[in-house]
């Protein structure tokens, strides 16, 4: 059964983009939203991306360890500053 959200105290400039943007797609600020919203939902969090790296390793054995990859990661932004 769907679900409703409210969102209060919405600052105006945030209001008036989504309102735009939704505009410039032809759609409603709610269709606009609930298809933000579905993309968010379906779109892993780096959290849930290393899980499932982790779970992957220990099943197949090898491959780099997320402290490798933590640190190459940490390195690679230090590069971008």
């Amino acid at each position: 059964m769907p679900k409703n959200v409210q969102i209060r105290d919405l600052d105006d400039d945030v209001y008036t983009t989504l309102r735009s943007r939704a505009a410039a797609d032809d759609l409603s600020l709610t269709q606009y939203l609930k298809r933000e919203l579905s993309q968010l939902a379906s779109t892993p969090t780096m959290a849930e991306l290393m899980e499932r790296a982790d779970r992957r390793r220990e099943r197949l054995g090898g491959g780099v360890s997320r402290q490798a990859f933590e640190e190459a990661l940490a390195e690679a932004q230090d590069d971008h500053q």
